[in-house]
């Protein structure tokens, strides 16, 4: 029987700081092969693969889709009182670098897809998609995306505290470039101050009013300046200049016609960095509301709708589904992504492990 706890512990120590996700790949590998998967792996470059595992039951019915990656972020200037690579237990946490986003949440899909495979299936099948480089704008999700057959719904294992949330904003990041003509600094009327150009395009981004209604669940688009850089030395006239811009989009926005007339008040060249549509299922939805249903028997937690601050590869991979129904429900903590010392609860992941082997019992026909 695959242990859950172990299984994080080994997918920790495998260092994916923006590399080696196959080599964490090939921890689960096995455990899915025996129990009876298809196994295919992709590289989007040299070592950072992507796992696409089926287990087929010769059923009409499309598989359920569950999802995790395996990359995480880096560990941050300040030291860590806990070795970022052990896996270290104290009490019911479990420390190490992505525990919470999300290698716990990997292995509860693994465990629980591994369980539910010995059984036998009156009604479909199960697929596992568990990803490289999601943390970095999902490539590993982008370059298997066209090679995935018809799915059932989608579920996601990124940081929750097994709470359901139906969603996410859709992230639109976008970089700003003014140029101008060079000059000496005590002459600027011989120049053209790319710096002063961008300020003014910047200034009017910052001021933007989107012209939608917030949307009920996850509220209203926002849009932060992050970063402008421009000049080299005091004394010219800097003739290039640069800024990057974070776009939160909410469901029914559309992301081509945001950048054209975000472009057109800039006033400048701007281009996309990251584009990934918001995510959003009904609570309505029959298996939404059912899988939610399960969600609050395991943990006893009360039904109020929610949605994710972050993206997640349900981004790319909801509407390369066929726009399938999605939840993203993971025992990680939220608020535990990307810090220093991070930990996932032992008990939220047991109770991971459980809300999934439900959700594919259920589909499954079990």
């Amino acid at each position: 029987m695959t242990d859950a706890l172990a299984l994080t512990r080994a997918l920790t120590a495998v260092d994916t700081v923006g590399h080696a996700e196959t080599a964490a790949l090939e921890v689960v590998a096995p455990l899915l092969r025996e129990a009876g998967f298809r196994l295919e792996v992709f590289e989007h470059e040299p070592g950072r693969g992507t796992l696409v595992a089926e287990w087929e039951t010769g059923h009409d019915v499309p598989p359920l889709c569950l999802s995790g990656h395996v990359d995480t972020v880096p560990l941050g200037g300040a030291p860590w009182q806990r070795d970022p690579f052990a896996g270290e237990t104290d009490g019911d946490r479990v420390y190490g670098r992505g525990v919470s986003d999300m290698k716990a949440g990997v292995a509860a899909i693994v465990t629980a897809a591994v369980a539910v495979a010995r059984s036998r299936p009156r009604r479909s099948g199960l697929r596992l998609v568990l990803t490289a480089a999601e943390e970095t704008g999902s490539q590993g999700a982008r370059f298997v995306a066209d090679r995935l057959g018809p799915s059932g719904p989608l579920v996601i294992t990124e940081p929750t505290a097994n709470v359901a949330f139906h969603g996410h904003k859709g992230a639109l990041w976008l970089e700003a470039h003014a140029s101008g003509v060079t000059a000496h600094g005590s002459m600027p009327h011989l120049g053209d101050n790319a710096v002063v150009k961008l300020a003014a395009a910047v200034t009017r981004l910052a001021e933007y009013r989107f012209g939608v209604e917030p949307h009920p669940v996850m509220g209203p688009p926002t849009l932060n300046v992050g970063t402008f850089a421009g000049g080299l030395n005091t004394n010219s006239v800097p003739d290039r200049a640069v800024a990057t811009v974070d776009v939160r989009t909410v469901a029914g926005q559309d992301h081509a016609a945001l950048l054209a007339e975000l472009a057109s008040v800039a006033g400048v060249e701007v281009r996309p960095l990251i584009d990934l549509p918001p995510v959003w299922t009904d609570p309505g939805d029959e298996w939404a509301a059912s899988a939610a249903e399960i969600v609050r028997d395991v943990t006893g937690a009360g039904g109020e709708v929610a949605t994710a601050t972050y993206f997640t590869d349900a981004s790319v991979l909801t509407p390369a589904l066929g726009g399938v129904p999605t939840l993203i429900c993971g025992p990680g903590q939220p608020e535990q992504a990307h810090v220093t010392d991070e930990w996932c609860s032992i008990t939220r992941l047991a109770e991971s492990v459980e809300i999934l082997k439900r959700i594919c019992a259920a589909w499954c026909g079990i």
